[in-house]
């Protein structure tokens, strides 16, 4: 009987012992999420600092009804022509008068 309450209390000790590793173990795996979950978020959000100070520096150019009457006119001023083709090697064809 003597030896039966030793090997109970030995396998107890054992049993013990091995639960706090995993539990330890445990420990240690939700902290590297917690850490792994908090470097992704500080990505994300300078990834989106990164999209709105470009969409800022893109508003800069936006036609609104302030500035309208200055695009208007520079658009009179500086006529574009966008009627031209473009070949195979990518230069542009210009248009040739035949005789």
């Amino acid at each position: 009987m003597a030896w039966n309450d030793a090997e109970n209390k030995r396998l107890q000790e054992r049993r013990e012992e091995r639960l706090q590793k995993e539990e330890a173990a445990e420990r240690e795996r939700r902290l590297r999420g917690a850490e792994y979950q908090a470097t992704l978020m500080e990505e994300f959000i300078k990834e989106k600092e990164k999209e709105v100070l470009q969409l800022q520096e893109e508003a800069k150019s936006f036609i609104t009804p302030e500035n309208l009457d200055q695009r208007i006119e520079e658009c009179l001023n500086n006529p574009r022509n966008y009627n031209y083709a473009i070949d195979k090697e990518g230069r542009i064809a210009k248009r040739s008068i035949l005789p």
